[in-house]
């Protein structure tokens, strides 16, 4: 338990502090153990070890002295555990599903010496995008007790980050917000790397380029200059038998006439 104090307005630079403390009616006053100091050497803290947090009040006395004059004192009745500062929760782990967009999310409850109950705490937590995690939240939920909370991704190709605190909910627990956790990242990005990037710009204005001018081409007039119709071709034979019968008829007996076996038969009379 660290605890620390401001020196009087009106205080002579020779004032020193010391520090007493009684943690219930039932236990011995206490001076401080570890005095903390300033530049000048005055004892303007303390810190105390092993330290219970009882349901009674615990008392306070600064008490101080300077050869100059008489100090006042200061004293208080405090119920610790409301004014304690609780510590965020630990051994945060997030796990999420390859396929599905659910992530379960696992801590342990802030470590205190007066309770170890897990529903004397409610919890805070903060998602964002890992790209942006000064931006706003992504994600905020309030979760009273239990050591999970589902978080559904809205996309799954986004990293993010994720921090928690704690508060007293009931027990004697600091109905305050603790301290946050560190930041904790998760889930998976797809990164293309700056030379895919490049290839992908150039095949894209190559694409844009050629797009382009097959359009200037066509619009211009230019695209038959370059690329001219291939005539089809004649018919040469087209007509040919009926202009000519004759020479039709003659060309094939000749084709024939080559072909044929010709056979002599002589009749002999008598």
């Amino acid at each position: 338990m660290n605890c620390t104090w401001q020196a009087g307005r009106a205080a002579p630079g020779d004032t020193q502090y010391f520090l007493y403390w009684q943690n219930s009616r039932y236990d011995n006053t206490m001076e401080c153990e570890i005095y903390i100091k300033d530049e000048n050497g005055r004892n303007v803290g303390c810190r105390f070890q092993n330290v219970r947090i009882d349901t009674e009040k615990a008392y306070f006395l600064v008490n101080g002295s300077s050869k100059d004059s008489l100090i006042q004192f200061y004293d208080e009745y405090i119920q610790l555990y409301k004014i304690e500062k609780l510590m965020p929760p630990s051994n945060i782990t997030v796990h999420c599903e390859e396929i599905q967009n659910d992530c379960i999310i696992q801590w342990q409850p802030p470590q205190i010496n007066h309770s170890n109950k897990d529903k004397c705490f409610k919890y805070e937590i903060n998602i964002k995008y890992k790209g942006n995690p000064e931006g706003n939240s992504k994600y905020i939920s309030i979760q009273e007790g239990g050591n999970s909370h589902t978080f559904r991704r809205s996309n799954m190709r986004k990293k993010y980050y994720l921090k928690m605190r704690a508060a007293g909910s009931a027990c004697f627990v600091s109905p305050a917000w603790g301290e946050w956790s560190a930041p904790v990242e998760f889930g998976k990005e797809d990164i293309i790397s700056f030379s895919a990037w490049i290839l992908l710009v150039v095949a894209v204005a190559t694409l844009l380029v050629a797009i382009f001018t097959i359009l200037f081409c066509k619009r211009t007039g230019y695209w038959k200059a370059a690329f001219p119709k291939i005539p089809q071709p004649k018919k040469l034979f087209c007509g040919l038998t009926d202009t000519y019968p004759e020479l039709m008829e003659s060309k094939i007996q000749s084709i024939i006439s080559e072909n044929e076996d010709i056979i002599l038969i002589v009749d002999v009379v008598k």
